[in-house]
């Protein structure tokens, strides 16, 4: 309750007692064989030990005490924005910057949506590692539930879902090795596959031990597509109940196109027949966020302005895109080896988030900068001696471009925190990959921050902005 709310509510009561004190009877009230009395309103003010001073001065002290908790939770949360290795540099130091994403996932039951998070990232997030975590807080914390959104061809294994593919297709990348498109139709995933003919996809719960269990269970299906030939037909069965749905896709375009199943499932059979580009299968659980896991090996994040952008801009609207997570840089770090190089990544990042910024201005952007590396460097193991520089250009580059950024390597612990995870079995013997655990780690560390800015937004929004402004002002003095 606010301060000025408990400050009335004290005087009402007071004011209550002193009309009761003036016209309750000198003699008072017999019912029966028992008197009630009660003390007159002169009695009551005239006694030495409670004076209208010391009334005075209760209720100052009452509000002096709501106003130095009120004080003590803005410092928290000062410490934590100012000064927390694991805090977001969000842009223009604007500590409103998450507060409409966060709004978007309060009300996604509501509005019937699934607010999507895109986790892209290279080979440090693959089998849903750090994902996993922070899709967990978010389900629990707004709803929903599932593994979120899947490749046609999973050529990784992950621990949230088993999948499985067959059928005429050929697959297009707009990063590493393969064959590219024409035209840059890339879609979510930054990849396409192409089928030609009949193929079925199948996904089913996985029992890994690091599989959420918010994930195990799916009720919404939804293929995203392009380019098909007329009558694209998809069947959809989920196997344990006997439910089969069968769909004809006739428009031209871009497509999305969705099957709700009567109970939430564990496995799910699609075939698809005819010619089509696909650019992913969502299996959502209820309405509220998911966290989608997009692995890209080997990329350093160059990929946004291969893509098409009208293709792009159309599969984050009809999703519901409401943050994209860009975790890159580790696989530049080993090549850069002076200023000038930092200069040339930093160009080249920057680019891609206006890219997507001018794209989807709708959602924001988080920039997850690269974590600890080690090299040989006379015979010992220490961080790549760019790393950290490279490390605070892309913080410039994101925060230049209205993008908020986390410090990964912070969050580690700093200068040659990578040594002493792969001592404590959290990074592999290559002193660059995580571990599971490792992953795990840093997955949790990334939801404890989003839970923190989450309880801040809380705390603002049941606080008047003129004394938030205030106390929040005196809070840095604290």
């Amino acid at each position: 309750m606010k301060a000025f709310k408990i400050l009335i509510f004290i005087f009402l009561i007071i004011a209550t007692l002193a009309v009761v004190c003036s016209l309750f009877p000198k003699k008072g009230i017999t019912i029966g064989k028992i008197t009630f009395q009660f003390p007159s309103l002169k009695t009551m003010l005239c006694r030495n030990d409670f004076t209208q001073k010391s009334v005075d001065e209760t209720f100052q002290a009452i509000a002096d005490s709501i106003n130095q908790k009120e004080q003590d939770t803005l410092h928290y949360f000062h410490q934590i924005i100012e000064s927390h290795p694991a805090r977001f540099f969000c842009p223009n130091g604007d500590i409103n910057y998450f507060d409409s994403l966060f709004l978007k996932m309060e009300q996604a039951k509501t509005n019937k949506q699934v607010v999507r998070v895109l986790h892209y990232g290279d080979s440090q997030i693959e089998m849903d590692r750090i994902s996993t975590n922070l899709r967990s807080y978010l389900q629990t914390t707004f709803g929903g539930g599932g593994p979120g959104l899947l490749p046609l061809v999973q050529n990784i294994p992950t621990f949230s879902i088993n999948q499985s593919y067959s059928g005429d297709y050929a697959t297009y990348l707009c990063y590493g090795e393969g064959d590219r498109t024409v035209h840059g139709n890339y879609g979510l995933m930054a990849k396409c596959f192409s089928i030609n003919g009949s193929g079925y996809f199948t996904a089913s719960t996985s029992h890994h031990s690091l599989a959420d269990e918010k994930v195990k269970r799916f009720s919404r299906i939804t293929l995203l597509m392009n380019n098909h030939s007329d009558s694209f037909r998809v069947v959809v069965q989920d196997q344990k109940h006997s439910y089969q749905m069968e769909s004809i896709c006739q428009d031209s375009g871009f497509q999305v196109m969705n099957w709700s199943l009567d109970t939430s499932t564990t496995s799910v059979h699609v075939s698809l027949h005819g010619h089509a580009e696909i650019f992913g299968i969502m299996l959502d659980n209820d309405f509220g966020v998911n966290v989608d896991n997009i692995p890209l090996r080997g990329s350093s994040g160059i990929v946004f302005t291969q893509i098409n952008q009208r293709l792009l801009r159309e599969s984050y609207l009809q999703t519901h895109v409401g943050l994209i997570i860009l975790q890159f840089g580790g696989n530049s770090v080993p090549g850069i080896n002076s200023d000038k190089a930092i200069a040339s990544f930093k160009k080249n990042i920057a680019y891609q988030i206006q890219r997507v910024r001018n794209i989807y201005p709708e959602a924001k952007i988080l920039f997850i900068g690269p974590a600890d590396m080690s090299t040989k460097i006379q015979g010992e193991f220490q961080t790549y001696p760019y790393l950290p520089k490279t490390i605070q250009a892309l913080c410039e580059a994101a925060n230049e471009n209205g993008a908020a950024f986390w410090n990964m390597y912070e969050v580690m612990g700093g200068k040659n925190s990578m040594i002493t995870w792969e001592k404590n079995n959290l990074s592999g013997n290559d002193y660059i990959h995580f571990t599971n655990d490792g992953a795990e780690k840093i997955g949790k560390a990334l939801s404890s921050t989003f839970s923190s800015y989450y309880q801040f937004y809380l705390y603002r929004k049941n606080i008047e902005k003129q004394q938030f402004d205030s106390l929040w002002n005196a809070s840095f003095q604290h």
